[in-house]
């Protein structure tokens, strides 16, 4: 008997943010992520979006992890009617609510600001399509579960969750998918974790599968070894100290700031980090640190025996020159300090946030150095700089570019070609593997791999559904 079951790809198909699956067995719906796609006008994004199904239709969600690509649209989600249940590990459903607050709050002053100009211009002002209350109801239709704990989603899904290794709480879905005498094992890969990378131990392996969803954010390469890419690092920050200058980075509030402020500590316990002020200028990167340093039991082993050898007890002691600026008044008064400093905003992307407003006063002068950390989407202004652009557009107005842009990859929190192929391979069973989470040119890459090593694989299509 045929398993009467459906997955439908509606996100992070033929692109790497926007997560968002639909699985459907008999009557049952129940979707995989629920994130947004990074890019455009966030606003317009937002205003214009529509569910390609009826959020009240939709029966659970189940999240891979907190980043925005992958749990973003959760409040719009329930303020358009879904009640059910969000199935999250504990890592993730402590982290959610600081993410997805910061996110719409960060929306409602944009609008604000945009209704502003609206007004003056004699339009008539855009409604929110979301508010506050919509995460707040969201967290409290949040069920979190411990990994390796197996539930039962409903009689005909059982959920396990394991450990990606990517950031605190991120999570490879695992689902025993039953119908009658009928049966299919279906994972999510999640992001999975760079295993070269600190603070989030090795990716968790998979025994069996039947279907496969896997990321392929970097399929078409594999990353350089830590130490040369600290060198690296610890260069850049050397040229930017000796040209008088300010460091500028990039870096999402979750998981990427965590690992920097982990490696500047290194450096400074090792005497080669030259600046004498480090500040985490980002209000939510500030409270998610918190949480990182009361689950430090979380951690890969090595990291954690490693800040106990020089006598730190979380990431702030082990890094004595860092400062925290909660305020935007303390953010503001950085644009005075002319040298010697080192510092770390959001968004990772340059799409949003403060390092925008920092970009507006430093990416003009040539002292400065502006270093990239982590993968840069179409569509953003990170990719603009990462791509060469010579003037770029910062809050709506034409900038030219002066700063030293330096970008280095092996920071990744995603596992490289290599790693995604050994983990891919060791999979039991024979496997029908469908890529996602990638741009075409890694996909395409990757897949070619994969196919040359005897595996099944596919590259997923947005709109498209497959049959389990």
């Amino acid at each position: 008997m045929p398993l009467d079951a459906s997955l439908t790809f509606y996100g992070a198909a033929e692109q790497v943010t926007g997560s968002c699956y639909l699985l459907r067995i008999g009557t049952l719906r129940v979707l995989l992520d629920c994130g947004m796609s990074q890019g455009a006008d966030q606003i317009r994004e937002w205003h214009k979006f529509r569910f390609p199904f009826r959020p009240k239709d939709i029966d659970a969600v189940i999240l891979s992890h907190a980043h925005i690509d992958h749990s973003g649209l959760l409040p719009l989600l329930v303020a358009r009617g879904f009640s059910g249940n969000i199935y999250c590990t504990e890592g993730t459903s402590l982290l959610l609510g600081v993410l997805l607050k910061d996110s719409v709050q960060l929306y409602l002053k944009d609008l604000e600001w945009q209704n502003r100009q609206r007004a003056r211009q004699g339009k008539s002002l855009l409604d929110p399509v979301m508010a506050v209350r919509d995460v707040v109801q969201v967290l409290e239709q949040t069920q979190p579960l411990g990994y390796r704990q197996k539930f039962r989603v409903a009689e005909e899904i059982e959920l396990e969750f394991l450990d990606a290794g990517h950031i605190l709480g991120s999570a490879i879905v695992q689902l025993q998918l039953k119908n009658g005498k009928a049966s299919r094992r279906l994972v999510f890969s999640g992001d999975l974790g760079n295993p070269a990378t600190v603070l989030m131990p090795d990716p968790s392996q998979v025994v069996m599968a039947d279907i496969v969803l896997m990321e392929s954010t970097y399929g078409d390469r594999n990353h350089q070894p830590l130490n040369r890419t600290l060198d690296e690092f610890a260069e850049a920050l050397d040229n930017a100290y000796a040209a008088g200058g300010n460091v500028f980075i990039p870096a999402f509030a979750l998981g990427r700031s965590q690992e920097i402020l982990y490696y500047l500590g290194l450096l400074y316990q090792q005497k080669r980090l030259k600046q004498k002020m480090v500040v985490l200028d980002s209000p939510m990167a500030i409270e998610i640190t918190k949480i990182y340093s009361r689950l430090m039991d979380e951690f890969d082993p090595k990291d954690t025996q490693l800040l106990e050898r020089y006598g730190a007890k979380d990431l702030q002691s082990f890094l004595p020159i860092l400062r925290l600026t909660a305020t935007a008044e303390e953010s503001a008064a950085l644009n005075r300090v002319s040298s010697g400093a080192i510092i770390i905003a959001g968004s990772g992307m340059c799409n949003g946030g403060r390092i925008v407003h920092h970009l507006k006063h430093n990416l003009w002068k040539a002292a400065n150095h502006l270093i990239f950390v982590g993968f840069q989407a179409q569509g953003t202004l990170g990719r603009q700089l990462v791509d060469g652009e010579k003037r770029v557009r910062v809050f709506g107005q034409q900038m030219v570019v002066k700063a030293q842009i330096h970008t280095i990859g092996g920071f990744s929190a995603h596992a490289g070609q290599s790693e995604l192929l050994d983990w891919a391979s060791a999979i039991g069973g024979q496997p029908q593997f469908y890529l996602v989470h990638g741009e075409p040119k890694a996909q395409q890459a990757l897949q070619q791999r994969m196919l040359e090593q005897g595996l099944q694989c596919q590259i997923a299509q947005k709109g498209k559904s497959i049959t389990l």
